[in-house]
């Protein structure tokens, strides 16, 4: 039952960092080019605050999925970096994906 659960922590993080990061390259680089070239700032009103809530729903998956499989700090440290960067959410993926334990 435990290894289940954390299998489905792990599969949490794993989906909302990839909705989380392409929310993310949306902002960047259709959003906010929206606002500053043609004055349309909307458009990032409304990104940004669903990529916001994907970003706290990201950081709590994290948190959860560190805490039930015992991730240490530099991991999470990792885990949580990889939502700042563009594209790290995706190669983070790939690594839980081979490796849930330790990617």
């Amino acid at each position: 039952m435990e290894f289940k659960i954390n299998q489905q922590s792990v599969k949490q993080v794993r989906l909302i960092g990839n909705i989380e990061g392409v929310s993310f390259l949306i902002l960047l680089f259709i959003a906010m080019p929206l606002k500053y070239y043609f004055n349309y700032p909307i458009a990032v009103k409304i990104n940004g605050w669903i990529h916001g809530v994907l970003f706290v729903g990201y950081i709590l998956a994290v948190l959860r999925t560190a805490f039930l499989i015992k991730w240490d700090v530099f991991r999470v440290g990792i885990a949580l970096a990889a939502s700042l960067i563009p594209f790290a959410t995706f190669i983070l993926d790939k690594r839980l994906k081979r490796n849930p334990r330790i990617y």
